[in-house]
């Protein structure tokens, strides 16, 4: 399973780092991927980190101001977030894929993933 945490309230501009924990299964075996929703919106892909960290693809609204990592010998990933926008406001979710690999590039829909964590809070305030 995947558990994310890390959310809070920040200033606009301001910083956050989510983590994303995994337990049951080693870490590694996941390709892991960011996700985030706001009330009244669609599930907006945010970035995705490959299963040795060695591989990232962001959506075009993070790009440049989000990080995606990973730490597989703590079973942990992250998503380092710097200057904040209101509209970053939104439950991020982090999510995992167990299946056969493919390119980072198309792992923008939900449906490439096996396995979701509960969702953590961002509120960006202006």
């Amino acid at each position: 399973q995947l558990q994310a945490s890390g959310g809070g309230l920040v200033q606009a501009g301001g910083s956050l780092r989510l983590s994303c924990a995994a337990s049951g299964r080693s870490f590694s075996n996941y390709v892991v991927g960011w996700f985030r929703q706001a009330p009244g919106k669609e599930r907006e892909f945010v970035a995705v980190i490959s299963r040795s960290g060695g591989g990232t693809y962001y959506g075009d609204s993070v790009k440049g101001r989000f990080t995606i990592s990973r730490d597989n010998a703590e079973n942990t990933g992250y998503l380092q977030m710097t200057g904040l926008k209101p509209e970053d406001t939104a439950s991020y979710y982090c999510a995992g894929r167990l299946r056969f690999v493919i390119p980072l590039s198309r792992m923008f829909s939900g449906a490439e993933y096996d396995v979701w964590g509960q969702g953590t809070q961002v509120t960006v305030s202006s």
